[in-house]
């Protein structure tokens, strides 16, 4: 896997630049990774990092939209606000976990 420096410390990504180690993650990473694709955080944003994150260490796979909406309480529409255009893929980023599987 190839490695890159994001906020001066090393983590590493897959092709498409999505962290491969969850560990290596905290929250002073999901600023900078929001940053680099438009987005300015809010508490909002990042409550939906937490629960993406606490949903993947029980799922062991990234929630998609339909999941976050179901068992996170966070309206499709709401995504799409916090997160245009590609709401998983830019939630999983920035929550450094993996695209959700069927999100192109």
């Amino acid at each position: 896997m190839p490695v890159t420096t994001i906020a001066g410390r090393q983590v590493h990504v897959d092709a498409e630049g999505f962290l491969t180690e969850y560990d290596e993650w905290d929250e002073s990473l999901a600023p900078v990774l929001a940053k680099a694709i438009g987005i300015e955080l809010t508490e909002r944003h990042l409550e939906v990092v937490r629960f993406l994150r606490k949903d993947f260490l029980e799922q062991k796979e990234t929630a998609t939209t339909r999941r976050v909406q179901a068992v996170g309480g966070i309206p499709v529409k709401e995504q799409f606000a916090l997160f245009p255009a590609k709401p998983g893929k830019k939630m999983a980023y920035i929550a450094g976990l993996p695209k959700p599987k069927g999100c192109v």
